[in-house]
């Protein structure tokens, strides 16, 4: 089956070097093509994991706020609490509609005093921002602006960027960026080099602000990286169920909350402040009540039996021995650093408890599953 694009699937400043390089597999993420790997994935992980790798991330989609009102506006949409946020910091600030549920988990970054950007998972977030900003009378302008994420990551991804770019990224702490315009044979490649990425590991996203300038940063890197092993890859599911990063609409369903999702520790629902008053968002009170209702699901982990399992298309119905229903299996991968089938499984109560032993159909064939808390931490 050939992936077509057009209008409504757009392809970003780095696709053709990806593919150059030898990223076979895509699919659409945000209505964009997203590489998703090679026809080695063990060697992949290895670059991940071992050296660096470059990942054409162009589908991490920005929504840009500015206006005089954008830092009320970001603060509102966000249930983590960013009225304190500066400029040049990032952090990681899920969403959440009027009955509590995942909009989306961006990372929230304060490029001036009056603009920011929400740096989003796979969901139509210009949409919803621009129908609370009209609703609510603030005085913003909501856009998509040119601008396209690169990735470096791994051991190694400090020493690339240093090379390409100059020795200034290793003083950049983790959530911290910078606006940096590089010259380049008389023109200039202007980025703003955040420490950050969706893996367990070290790394940077590179966010070009002119597209038509993508392919002379992807030579820029690939040239500085191959004395450090950078190799070609995609944001990989085996290292981020390992290190237990959040894959919204993957791991998570269209009613799942912040709290079932594993990430309930970034909503603000009272202030760390006794003298400051708590933070004001959508969706704040049906999460207060969702909290007290004993009825929440729980995103955990599962260890499954047997050999490398096919990979999983769709979620798969997890049971009790008896027969009862528990909940689904959402990602499922064969872990290089555990030698075990591992997964994430958004479970019921009471069976998202650890050590419970559960069964689910894969490649045609009963499986034991038992249920752990995240991170694994199984022995290597």
């Amino acid at each position: 089956m050939e992936l077509i694009v057009g209008p409504r699937t757009r392809v970003t400043p780095f696709t053709d070097r990806a593919a150059a390089v030898g990223m076979t597999k895509a699919m659409v993420y945000n209505h964009t093509v997203l590489p998703i790997g090679t026809d080695d994935p063990a060697a992949e992980y290895r670059a991940l994991t071992e050296t660096a790798a470059i990942w054409d991330v162009g589908c991490e989609r920005q929504v840009q706020i500015a206006g005089p009102d954008a830092h009320r506006l970001i603060t509102y949409l966000c249930a983590r609490d960013l009225r304190d946020l500066q400029v040049g910091v990032a952090r990681y600030a899920p969403m959440c509609d009027h009955q509590g549920r995942l909009v989306n988990d961006p990372m929230a970054l304060r490029i001036d005093d009056t603009t920011f950007w929400l740096s989003i998972a796979d969901s139509d977030v210009l949409l919803w921002v621009r129908a609370v900003a009209g609703e609510r009378g603030y005085g913003v302008e909501v856009t998509e602006p040119d601008v396209w994420p690169l990735a470096i990551q791994g051991p190694r991804a400090e020493d690339v960027v240093a090379a390409a770019l100059g020795e200034w990224v290793r003083d950049l702490r983790f959530f911290r960026f910078e606006r940096y315009d590089h010259s380049l044979e008389g023109r200039s490649i202007p980025m703003v080099v955040c420490r950050s990425g969706w893996s367990g590991q070290d790394g940077f996203e590179l966010f070009l602000m002119d597209g038509a300038m993508g392919e002379q940063l992807w030579d820029l890197l690939w040239g500085a990286g191959q004395p450090f092993g950078l190799g070609v890859g995609a944001p990989n599911n085996p290292e981020r169920i390992e290190s237990f990063l959040l894959s919204f609409g993957g791991d998570t369903d269209s009613e799942s909350d912040p709290d079932e999702a594993g990430i309930g520790r970034f909503v603000s629902l009272k202030s760390d402040d006794p003298g400051r008053a708590g933070h004001d968002f959508i969706g704040r009170e049906a999460l207060r009540a969702r909290r007290t209702s004993g009825t929440q699901r729980r995103l955990v982990g599962v260890i499954i039996d047997g050999g490398p399992p096919m990979p999983l298309r769709s979620p798969r119905a997890l049971r009790s021995p008896d027969g009862r229903p528990a909940g689904t299996l959402r990602a499922l991968t064969r872990s290089p650093r555990f030698n075990a089938n591992i997964g994430l499984a958004l479970l019921d109560p009471p069976w998202f408890e650890p050590g419970a032993e559960l069964e689910v159909i894969l490649d045609g064939a009963d499986r034991s599953a038992t249920t752990t808390s995240l991170p694994f931490t199984l022995d290597s």
